[in-house]
């Protein structure tokens, strides 16, 4: 299993890239915004409270997963979202103890909410963390926009205020960081939505009835490509096209540092077995060393035995040492080389002998340049992989010359000592 940072940002990359390809295009509140506010109001309301690392990584993944489920289906997207995550998760080779904690976080959130721990109520107080904030005017207008356009209704301004007055009336936060700050937010939402609506409003358009949230249960008529359509005609569409590439560069970046995570962790996984091979061979050799050579004179039978074990660990200890020797290289680059995108400045062998003046100047080309800043970054990637596999090749064949060394050298020595003893 990944440590939990990287298995945390692996679902984030997981869930903007679904976001991104599957959600329609008409779900104006429920996008991968809602959701990035959600993982940081659960940020936020999560580090007022001493929880375990497996409780904060179990709420995190739920926060980026709460609401995937709605590429899949609409009210009833819970349970897909819930789907989503444990298959993610067991892809990742997560255990089951998470993907049930994972999935009681993202169950609580469904309406009427019905938290049973402190992260289920922590997800479902971020999950609404809007109603107590000067943004839930805005989100909900997004939200009616989402229901008109979704299901082709005509949900009216007056309708819409009583609707949202009888569900802000009816909630309740449930940890005791969202009673303190976000209830006295809510009361104002109230008090405005009170003043907005007059005793005598007629009701226009569509009412929000209990039939209409009885037919919003069923799927909604419109079709994804269609919808995808109408959304590029709204005025705002140039903004929203550039946070979709800044959602995509953030997509990138995260995908990056999850591969360069990952190379590190088995990187110093490798020093870590080379220095227990090291250290287990050298005990050896010193007991060898030690007691019994100068004994060999009394006990001939055993130096061929011990020429095998003294052997054996010494080449272990050769392999093992050279799986952590690192390679030096020049560590100066021309001018030319940086007008050719040929060097990776990102490796800090390529520069260590340069002057800083040069390094800045070559850093700032490299960072005006995305595709020569992204091809340094492969290549990063890349020679940090060529890295590992020399690491693990030498580290396999120390593993195995230990193993088989002591093994024969086990066996010459009970030979040995048997035919010594006749």
């Amino acid at each position: 299993m990944e440590p939990n940072g990287t298995l945390i940002d692996a679902a984030e990359l997981f869930v903007r890239q679904l976001f991104e390809e599957q959600i329609p295009a008409a779900y104006y509140y429920h996008d991968l915004r809602h959701t990035t506010a959600v993982v940081t109001a659960a940020e936020t309301i999560a580090a007022r409270y001493d929880l375990s690392s497996r409780d904060r990584e179990a709420l995190m993944i739920a926060a980026w997963f709460h609401d995937t489920g709605y590429s899949r289906t609409y009210m009833d997207h819970e349970a897909a979202s819930m789907r989503i995550a444990s298959d993610f998760l067991r892809s990742r080779n997560a255990g089951e103890d998470l993907i049930q904690l994972v999935s009681g976080c993202i169950r609580a959130t469904k309406m009427p909410q019905s938290p049973q721990t402190l992260i289920e109520e922590i997800l479902c107080d971020s999950d609404l963390f809007h109603l107590g904030t000067e943004d839930f005017t805005e989100d909900t207008k997004l939200l009616r926009k989402e229901l008109n356009t979704a299901f082709g209704k005509d949900i009216g301004k007056k309708n819409w205020r009583k609707a949202n007055l009888e569900f802000l009336q009816g909630h309740h936060y449930y940890t005791s960081f969202a009673r303190q700050n976000l209830e006295p937010g809510k009361q104002r939402n109230i008090d405005e939505l009170l003043a907005k609506i007059s005793p005598g409003d007629e009701p226009s358009a569509t009412p929000v009835t209990p039939a209409l949230v009885q037919e919003l249960r069923e799927e909604p008529p419109v079709q994804q490509e269609p919808l995808k359509k109408e959304k590029e005609k709204d005025p705002e569409k140039k903004d929203k096209d550039k946070g979709k590439l800044a959602r995509t560069e953030r997509g990138i970046a995260t995908m990056f540092r999850i591969m360069s995570d990952n190379h590190v962790s088995l990187s110093q996984m490798a020093d870590s077995k080379a220095n227990i091979m090291i250290s287990v061979n050298t005990i050896v050799l010193s007991i060898l060393v030690s007691v019994l050579l100068g004994k060999l004179q009394y006990y001939p039978q055993f130096i061929i035995p011990t020429i095998i074990l003294a052997t054996s660990c010494l080449g272990a200890v050769v392999f093992a040492i050279m799986a952590t020797r690192p390679n030096v290289t020049k560590g100066v680059f021309a001018e030319e080389d940086i007008r050719q995108k040929k060097v990776n400045l990102l490796f800090f062998g390529n520069f260590f002998k340069m002057q800083l003046a040069d390094y800045e100047w070559a850093m700032t080309e490299m960072m005006n340049d995305s595709e020569y800043l992204y091809g340094s970054m492969i290549k990063d990637i890349y020679y940090l992989g060529k890295v590992l596999a020399r690491k693990y090749r030498f580290l396999r064949i120390a593993y195995n010359v230990f193993m088989f060394g002591l093994i024969i050298s086990i066996l010459a020595f009970g030979i040995a000592g048997f035919v010594g003893s006749k």
